[in-house]
Order: C-alpha cells, then structure tokens, then sequence
C-alpha cells in the first residue's frame, strides 16, 4: 500500500439478518467465540438470529464498529499458521449509558429470544463468596430508584417487565461468564432484584424464564494498537476493532430455552447438555484456576505473558503440578472426559507463542474471580485433608500484587472493583489477616482454616521471590 494514501474502512458484504439475540457486553471474548457460533449455526441452518451488541457504559465498541457495519475480522492465530475470518453476525452495537430506554426497547422486541451476556464476574453485582446479589452495589441501589437500568441485571430485569406488561414470553437468559453454576447465579440475582421491584414480576420469572448454565472457552487476548496496525496490514482496509485468538473453542450450554427457541448450535459443534456443571468445574478450576495462579506468580517472577510463563521451566513445571496434585484429584470429570488428557491440552495452548495473553490482563478483578477459581479447589481439597501449597502459594500471590507493588517495590496498577479496599488490607500491619477478613471473598470457615498456610506462603515469597518459592514447593 502505498504511502499517503487514504485507507478504506471495512464494510459488510454480507445480508443484515433480523435480529434473535441481544447481547451484553460486546468485548472481544464474545466477538471471537459466541458471535462466530452463532454466524456458523446460521450459515448451516438459517434463523434469524442477528446480534444486536450492548455495550452498558462505554461507547468505544460503537463508535469503532458503527463506520464497519457492525463486522470486523477475527484472526486465529495457530502454533502452525494462521486463519481469518470476517464476522458478520452482529447487526448493530448500543450504548446503554448513553440511551437505556432503546436497549430496554430492544430487549423488549417480540422477534428477541435470547439475551445473552459477556460482562465479566463482576458485572453481576453479586457477592462472590455467596452469589447472592449485593442490594449495597451502588448501581442495584440505583436500579432500585429508576426505571432506567444502569446494571445488567437491572437490564434483565427491566426488560422482563416490559415483556410481561405486553404479553411476551420470557427471553432466555444465556450468560457466557466463568462463574461456577452461572444460570444458577444469573436466575438468583435476577430474581433477587425482581422480588425488590416487583414481587409478582418475581414470580412471573420464575415460573417463565430459562436460563441455562454455559461453559465457555478461548482464549482471546486483549487487541492492542500493534494488533490494529497488523490487521490493516493484513486485509489493505482499516478494522478498528479485530479480535486474535487461538484455534481452540468449546461451548457447553444446557438445552433448556424458552420455547426451545436458539440457534441450530448442536450443528456447529456446541456441546448441548442436560447438565453443565462438571464442564464448569473443570475448566474453572483447570484453566481458570491455573490461568489466575500463573497471571500472579508469573507477573511477580517477571513475565508478560502466560507464553512466557511456559518457557520458564520452573512455572511450566509448577503448573504441571497444580494440575496434576491439587486440582484433577478435587474434580468429577464429565462424562467421556480423562482430565489428564484435558490437561495435556491445556500446557499445549498455554505454551502456543502466537499468543500473547497478558498476566496482567489475566490478574484483573481478582476478588471475583478467586472464590470460583482457586477457593473452590482449596476448601475441596481441605476438606479430604490434602495439602495444597501451589494454591496457597497463587492465594499468597494475589495477596502481594493487590498491595500495589510487586517483590522489588515496583508499583502495579491493580484493576479490581475492591482495588481501595484491597490495598489498604494488604498494606497494613497484617496483610493477610486483613485481606481474610474480607468477607466477600473469603468465607469466615474457609478464611480461617486457610490463615496459617497462608502466612506461611506469605512469608515465603516476601523472603525468597516467585521461583525459589515455587521451586521449594516442588
């Protein structure tokens, strides 16, 4: 291409679709994974299954898509070689901060029948140690004061309103989060949050709606403005917003839609199930688990990535055996599934050089992540009397890196809800009793059969670093 010359912008080749699906939290996991599903199910057996994306505070995802039709390429980068795609499933992007009341009228639209929902662990409001909703999260006490939603669930549940009010059925509710059980805790805030509007919307959404647990997995690193640069590049037009990610994918969803109404995804390899549960154990606990472990012992021995992690032979060995001793001996593999196995891929797609997935990407929102992803296996683990120092030593880890400053006194910028609280816990005369205290992460019973081997690994990693740490505890 030559210099100076003005770039075209990419545009949709393809028919728009009537939009099926309206979809929470337009980011980058759900354009490379549910959006690209959905594209193949409709391209196998027709439907009309558009998405139309929300994005619920920001308008980056909008303005970037809006000029591309609402498309943008996805790349799938391979040990081996590379792939790409243009993805053409999304229809249109709102932005709910910005007008709340079309998103409402958009969820509210008789041809919508599924909702489904990328908006991170935390975007729940949810207390994570016990999944109820938390009426104190000052977006539920907002929703709360308004018919004007500003929190997913407020969406759902305003949304709900609206359907019963007109005589609609119910949409079902999809949610794509790594929490264990996710319809469960999806169902128990909604429900919560409608009991404080509307008790009988409350029973209405009980009896009526559906939603079904997932599980889902790829991994997809955060695009950053070289991954941009690299793409137009590529296809000799401007995409402001492509996705990367490795050629793996796997979506378990339980079978259980209002209506029966959903894509044709059994024909496009979705995984479709009575019940999900032991699929989200595993993959919470075995790359979750191992993905949040590596994110805070690797950040603090120095690497970037979770690539780089796996090139360092202490980490590679070290998650070989969290796996191997603490996790799979605290797991009922689902059916037909050898965990072992299922681990040996995992090393594979850790170790992929293509990706370059972030430890402090990973690190993020660690408070709620931690009780799904590493508490579980621990207080599983406890229980049976089986001792569990690489979990101690990745709980010790985070408790470290959300004070602010890494092992050689370098500042870390922490990205969590309870980033204030956190840091003041982990800064003060005993950082572990305080951050244990934290009743929204850690419950009271498991918080205290955890301090002493905390303290324990605490101290460790104060006195010798990351890798001589992990490599006594070999």
């Amino acid at each position: 291409m030559e210099a100076g010359l003005p770039v075209e912008r990419l545009t949709r080749s393809a028919p728009a679709v009537p939009v099926g699906i309206v979809h929470l939290g337009l980011g980058a996991f759900f354009r490379a994974h549910g959006a690209v599903y959905i594209e193949e199910a409709m391209s196998a057996s027709g439907g009309d299954w558009g998405i139309l994306g929300v994005s619920l505070q920001s308008s980056t995802m909008r303005d970037q898509l809006a000029p591309q039709g609402g498309t943008y390429m996805a790349l799938e980068l391979g040990p081996e070689g590379e792939t790409l795609r243009h993805v053409q499933s999304v229809q249109d992007v709102l932005v709910a901060r910005e007008n709340p009341s079309a998103v409402l009228e958009a969820m509210a639209d008789p041809g919508v029948r599924i909702v489904s929902l990328t908006v991170t662990e935390k975007g729940y409001c949810h207390e994570p140690s016990t999944g109820r909703l938390n009426m104190a999260h000052p977006d539920i006490v907002q929703d709360l004061a308004s018919d004007l939603p500003v929190s997913a669930p407020g969406f759902l549940v305003r949304a709900l309103a609206l359907r019963k009010a007109r005589g609609l059925a119910p949409f079902t509710v999809l949610t794509c989060d790594n929490l264990p059980n996710n319809g469960q805790v999806v169902r128990g805030v909604v429900l919560d949050l409608a009991r404080a509007v509307d008790p009988t919307l409350a029973a209405w959404i009980e009896a009526e709606g559906k939603f079904p647990s997932t599980m889902v997995d790829r991994i997809v690193p955060a695009t950053k403005p070289e991954d941009v640069a690299r793409m137009e590049a590529l296809i000799g037009a401007q995409d402001a917003a492509p996705v990367f990610h490795e050629p793996f994918r796997q979506w378990v969803v339980e079978d259980d839609f209002v209506g029966g109404a959903r894509p044709d995804l059994g024909a496009v390899g979705v995984q479709l199930v009575r019940d999900v549960t032991e699929y989200e154990h595993m993959k919470l606990r075995m790359l979750n688990g191992t993905h949040s472990a590596l994110a805070y012992l690797g950040y603090l021995s120095g690497h970037e990535t979770i690539a780089d992690c796996m090139a360092d032979p202490v980490l590679d060995s070290f998650v070989q055996r969290l796996w191997s001793q603490e996790i799979i001996p605290a797991l009922t593999p689902p059916e037909g599934v050898a965990l072992a196995d299922y681990a040996k891929a995992l090393h594979a797609r850790y170790a992929n050089p293509a990706i370059r997935h972030r430890t402090w990407q990973i690190a993020m929102d660690g408070s709620q992540k931690l009780p799904q992803r590493i508490l579980g296996t621990l207080e599983t683990n406890l229980a049976k009397g089986r001792p569990c120092p690489g979990l101690m030593l990745a709980v010790a880890a985070w408790m470290i890196y959300v004070r602010g400053t890494d092992l050689a006194g370098q500042p870390i910028e922490v990205k969590d809800p309870l980033a204030p609280a956190l840091r003041a816990a982990a800064t003060s005369p005993d950082p572990v009793g305080a951050l244990l205290s934290m009743r929204s992460v850690f419950p009271q019973r498991l918080a205290e059969t955890l301090e002493a081997p905390l303290r324990k690994a605490y101290a460790a990693l104060l006195e010798h670093g990351a890798r001589p740490t992990m490599q006594a505890a070999a």
